[in-house]
């Protein structure tokens, strides 16, 4: 059973269906993340270090989380407690994706100009979110922080996803030997290792193998938090529709958080450059994946990829 509702109250107002857009690394969570920040009546923040530096210590040693029972959920709720304050002061933390996002210019390196303003007024806003990065593997402890909470999941082509990640090096910063804590947590859901065989390969396996047995783990807790959560709290989008169909999915959301999301500024989102996924995106491994590198996902991650609705490269 989740947890009584505790009543947070930031900037002045109570903290109601606070709204967390989840996904795998380059799913696209980011480009939904930006149209609801953009929606009047939110505040959405992404990547504060308080929020990270919970969600990962969660993310990476689930123990601490499954340990600490409500004290789990009550060190999450005092994160985004202060993430989500509204001052000149606080926004000056926000990461530059963050910031861009609200269209607001990276901090100088000096500090915050001394008329920075937030990028949005504290009376303007009756709802919160978040979209940090890797939310997913926190999605237990956030329901239990937030029983009120909805949920956005985005799920990409997995291919895709890969072709991604192997050219971000943060994403492949994760798996460098003194970061990869496989010796310390297994199995580990953040690293998508969940039994002795992959285990076993991992020393040695290529970058697209270990990119791919992240993705495959982050599809199969979506799977089961889709099971384990109501319909009124969770709701899946593809990015594949989020791109094609940008209008239709804005209706979609705006439906299920009983708040208006722009289909204008998600279909403007869409359509901008390279530095927002677009849909010249979709299919990309196409391109990016070698042969080889398409038959290492194919082989880690055909069952969810066939699950999903994706087809296999042979087959298509």
């Amino acid at each position: 059973m989740r947890s009584t509702p505790h009543i947070l109250v930031v900037n002045g107002t109570k903290v109601r269906r606070p709204v967390f857009i989840l996904g795998s690394p380059h799913s696209g969570a980011d480009l939904l993340a930006r149209a609801v920040k953009r929606s009047a009546g939110f505040h959405l923040t992404m990547g504060r270090p308080g929020v990270l530096r919970v969600t990962y210590a969660f993310a990476r040693r689930p123990s601490i989380a499954t340990g600490r029972g409500r004290g789990a959920a009550r060190v999450l709720r005092d994160a985004y407690a202060e993430a989500w304050q509204i001052s000149a002061r606080a926004c000056a933390q926000c990461p530059d994706m963050c910031r861009e996002a609200a269209g607001l210019p990276p901090v100088p390196a000096g500090g915050p100009a001394a008329d920075d303003a937030p990028c949005v007024a504290p009376r303007d806003v009756d709802r919160f979110a978040d979209a940090s990065p890797d939310l997913i593997y926190s999605a237990d402890v956030l329901l239990d922080a937030f029983p009120d909470a909805q949920l956005l999941q985005v799920i990409r082509d997995g291919r895709d996803v890969v072709a991604d990640m192997l050219a971000d090096e943060r994403c492949l910063a994760w798996f460098k030997p003194g970061l990869a804590n496989l010796d310390e947590v297994f199995p580990n859901p953040f690293l998508g290792v969940e039994d002795a065989a992959d285990r076993a390969r991992w020393p040695r396996a290529a970058p697209a193998v270990k990119c791919a047995l992240r993705w495959r783990g982050s599809v199969r807790l979506s799977a089961r938090l889709r099971a384990q959560t109501p319909e009124e709290q969770l709701l899946t989008v593809r990015f594949e529709d989020l791109v094609r169909r940008p209008r239709r999915v804005a209706e979609a959301v705006s439906q299920y958080l009983g708040a208006s999301i722009s289909a204008g500024v998600l279909t403007g989102l869409v359509r901008r450059g390279s530095s927002v996924p677009d849909d010249r995106r979709v299919g990309i491994w196409r391109e990016r994946l070698t042969p080889r590198q398409l038959t290492q996902v194919e082989r880690v991650a055909g069952t969810e990829l066939g699950r999903l609705g994706y087809t296999p490269a042979a087959a298509g």
